[in-house]
């Protein structure tokens, strides 16, 4: 009998834990003491102590600190801050402060390089035909030709920030390896291995083939992905700290507020007996267990992370991987890591990721769908504008690519998923751009 009283009172502890656990799970880490704060009005045993009121610079400290003291110079903390500086100043401004002599020594030339600059997309590469540059240069009063043009955009490969200009995903990469320290062989092997990136671990074998990837692995992708416009600071919940041999993983918990329940000892004991007290005490200690119950969630989602998609950190590709993954492993629904993983970042060496990326549905064992849906963007970005590609084409260069056979209303699904419009309708779109 007693202990059938110690299982109820621990299943009535527990649950109201988590009666304050999943509120707190689900929050962003920005939302976080906000929410807290809420949860906690009209409580005087909480004490909350906010973490977040701090500088640019502190704000920075917690993140970068561990990950200055593996990588280069090139990343350290001073760096990170002048880049939010370029950043905040804009893609064009930093542009245009290049498009001067030696490189772009006449007026004409000057001229073709800001028209190109003013038909950079959102991601840095050059989204327009030749034959408009060299239209709109004309009403100008600048009269050129399309080789002309084209010689122009080709010299901002040197540029910064590299990769900026290129027609699309692999010319980027290619701008961008022109700028790295690679040299004769390595230079060779990394041209071999961008051409065909999503089969690098073919060329293993290699010799210097880690040197290579660890370059390859922190080229930009897409080019201009640091200046893109401002939606909000981003606060990582996880951090990789990363070096050639180990993962370490790292709770964000410098953002997270200090919870203080009010201490018992000199407390008259009359109020100590008084329900009220003891209620909002209790509501306060259950509220510290629900935020430490949060962070332990994420750890081992974090872990689990690592040990699932740890050839991704380590430049490989996102594998297949599922909520009931997780959940199966950590004893959860999968609702409970849907609602853990919502709103949440995950920051590593490759960037900062939202961490729900990470679980793809697989197509087969190797092969994800995120993997297909990245394929088919790069398709319609690089496709003739004249001539879209229906979806009927993109399924066969799909299962050409992947070596695979899937129906063709998954490549609509995917498409739609991802806001695309169908071939007739984008070409229609290419041509009113043209007009």
């Amino acid at each position: 009998m007693a202990k059938l009283k110690t299982q109820i009172s621990a299943k009535v502890k527990l649950s109201s834990t988590l009666k304050g656990w999943l509120p707190l799970l689900q929050s962003s880490l920005t939302d976080l003491e906000s929410i807290i704060s809420k949860m906690s009005e009209d409580n005087p045993c909480i004490n909350v102590e906010s973490n977040f009121q701090t500088s640019l610079e502190g704000s920075l400290a917690p993140t970068r600190k561990a990950q200055k003291e593996i990588f280069s110079a090139k990343n350290s903390l001073s760096d990170k801050i002048e880049s939010l500086s370029t950043y905040e100043t804009g893609l064009y401004e930093i542009l245009s402060d290049q498009i001067i002599p030696p490189l772009f020594p006449s007026p004409k030339s000057q001229s073709i390089a800001f028209e190109i600059i003013d038909n950079l997309d959102e991601d840095g590469y050059f989204d327009a035909d030749l034959d408009f540059i060299v239209e709109s240069l004309k009403v100008k009063e600048i009269y050129t030709f399309k080789e002309e043009v084209e010689r122009i955009r080709l010299r901002f490969s040197r540029l910064t920030p590299t990769g900026i200009g290129a027609k699309d995903a692999l010319e980027s990469l290619i701008f961008q390896l022109d700028s790295s320290p690679l040299e004769g062989k390595d230079y060779d092997l990394a041209a071999k291995i961008l051409s065909n990136l999503q089969s690098h671990s073919s060329y293993k074998a290699q010799p210097n083939y880690a040197k290579v990837m660890n370059v390859i692995k922190h080229f930009k992708r897409p080019p201009a992905i640091d200046y893109k416009a401002n939606e909000g600071v981003i606060i990582p919940d996880l951090i990789l700290v990363q070096d050639k041999h180990n993962i370490e993983l790292r709770l964000n918990d410098a953002y997270y507020p200090n919870i203080f329940a009010t201490s018992t000892e000199n407390t008259n004991k009359e109020v100590l007996k008084d329900t009220f007290f003891k209620t909002k005490l209790k509501e306060a200690r259950d509220l510290i267990d629900a935020l430490d119950m949060r962070k332990a969630t994420l750890r081992k989602i974090g872990l689990m992370i690592i040990e699932y998609q740890y050839d991704f950190f380590t430049g490989g590709e996102i594998k297949p991987m599922k909520l009931k993954d997780i959940a199966d492993e950590l004893k959860h629904s999968p609702s409970t890591i849907s609602r853990a993983i919502q709103n949440k970042f995950l920051e590593c060496n490759r960037g900062i990721f939202p961490i729900k990326s990470f679980f793809t549905t697989a197509i087969d064992e190797n092969t994800s769908n995120a993997s297909i849906k990245d394929f088919l963007l790069e398709l319609i970005k690089n496709e003739n504008k004249k001539q879209p590609l229906s979806d009927v084409k993109i399924l066969s260069l799909i299962e050409e690519k992947f070596n695979l056979k899937i129906v063709r209303r998954t490549i609509t699904k995917y498409r739609k998923q991802l806001n695309i419009e169908g071939s007739s309708q984008r070409k229609k779109m290419y041509k009113i751009a043209c007009e």
